[in-house]
């Protein structure tokens, strides 16, 4: 009986390992220029030709990327990254490099602002 329920949980725990190494391969917010994909990967930006392949990390910092987009001419990559706690906008070269920072939101230590109602206004 021990050795059955033993088999059971080993057997439980493998297929949850190998479901969540299929979980981990979820690529998201995919955008295409020509014949070159950039998508998000566990918080970075990858690029990856349209025909497969290997694909290339693009980013590398500790805060979260995505949404990127490339630019007209596909030279550039523009994104929201999460770096500092607040969400903003950044562009970098396509084949990769330092992210320039194109937006500035002061967000961060700002208290609640109260909401009057009708009855208490302020």
């Amino acid at each position: 009986m021990n050795c059955a329920f033993a088999l059971c949980v080993v057997a439980c725990l493998h297929l949850t390992s190998v479901t969540s190494a299929a979980e981990a391969r979820l690529l998201r917010f995919p955008a295409i220029h020509g014949d070159r994909i950039v998508f998000t990967y566990a918080g970075d930006l990858y690029s990856v030709g349209a025909e497969g392949g290997t694909a290339r990390r693009l980013t590398s910092h500790e805060g979260f990327e995505m949404f990127a987009r490339f630019s007209p001419d596909g030279e550039s990559i523009a994104f929201t990254g999460q770096y500092d706690g607040n969400t903003e906008v950044y562009l970098m070269p396509a084949e990769g490099g330092v992210p320039q920072r194109l937006s500035f939101t002061a967000t961060l230590g700002l208290s609640l602002i109260h909401i009057s109602e009708p009855t208490r206004p302020y």
